[in-house]
């Protein structure tokens, strides 16, 4: 396997397509993606699920494919800070799966690995487990 690309558009040749999900790295602004997240951007990519910390800000890492609307679902711990996937979210355009930090990367981990699911204790006993 190649490590060394020469532009992110060359590390994502082939790769793209609708539908897609993609593990996006990144702690809040630090750390993320930026010229692959420009890249996909660029690409057209669409009805993508990502997961992630959280959605970037509005102009900014992965809120940059919020705003073209080439982003379907979230898998994040945060949504804060970011306005345009409030407005999204409120309308019903984004959907929004919310998980605890350790939990999403605990998940992220396990699907590395192959492992289908894991059970941890979050919420049990409390009212959000109530009737599953």
């Amino acid at each position: 396997m190649k490590k060394v690309y020469g532009s992110a558009h060359e590390a994502l040749d082939g790769l793209l397509f609708d539908g897609m999900t993609i593990a996006a790295g990144g702690f809040g602004l630090c750390g993320i993606p930026e010229l692959l997240i420009d890249a996909i951007r660029e690409a057209g990519t669409k009805d993508i699920t990502i997961a992630s910390n959280n959605c970037g800000v509005d102009d900014f890492g992965l809120g940059v494919l919020l705003k073209t609307r080439q982003i379907k679902k979230m898998m994040s711990s945060y949504v804060g800070e970011n306005a345009e996937f409030m407005c999204q979210y409120l309308s019903g355009e984004l959907e929004l799966e919310f998980n605890p930090q350790g939990m999403l990367a605990e998940r992220m981990c396990a699907g590395g690995a192959g492992i289908p699911g894991f059970y941890t204790r979050t919420s049990v006993g409390t009212v959000i487990a109530e009737g599953k």
